[in-house]
């Protein structure tokens, strides 16, 4: 593993931490003595089924960049928005299917969402669901809060 500070090309791993997704190494340079984390990820097909009918591969950074955008200036971090995101991959990857519609992927991300910030909630929900005037905008904010339709 290279160094990201001085390009030296020897590290020594100090420390490794495995989740059900990922594996963190916190790493050593033996030339800077400087420490870094690095991540690994199996990369195992997953398909996501689209409304259109179309199928196309499961992409991680898609879904986290989906999340970004609907966390825009909100208070998340990026840790928290790296847990989200791999909360979503593992339920995704626990159905033990190929194939995961992409209705379901986003009703993962919205739970996440909805724990964490209800305006990042709201906005991506709004996208998911395609709203198109306010009153599905009430309607969702009546759900929200636990109110009859």
């Amino acid at each position: 593993m290279q160094c990201p500070y001085c390009s030296h090309e020897e590290t020594q791993v100090i420390d490794s931490r495995v989740n059900e997704v990922t594996v963190k190494r916190r790493r050593e340079c033996e030339k800077c003595k400087t420490r870094f984390n690095t991540y690994e990820k199996a990369e195992v097909g997953l398909q996501v089924l689209k409304r259109d009918g179309s199928c196309e591969p499961f992409m991680a950074e898609k879904l986290k960049k989906s999340m970004v955008l609907a966390c825009n200036k909100r208070p998340i971090s990026e840790e928290q928005l790296c847990k989200m995101a791999e909360n979503v991959e593992r339920k995704m990857r626990n159905l033990g299917k190929a194939e995961v519609k992409s209705i379901l992927v986003g009703k993962l991300v919205m739970k996440e969402l909805l724990k964490a910030d209800q305006i990042a909630y709201l906005r991506f929900a709004s996208v998911c669901k395609s709203f198109d005037n306010l009153n599905q905008f009430e309607e969702e904010l009546k759900t929200m809060r636990g109110e009859e339709r």
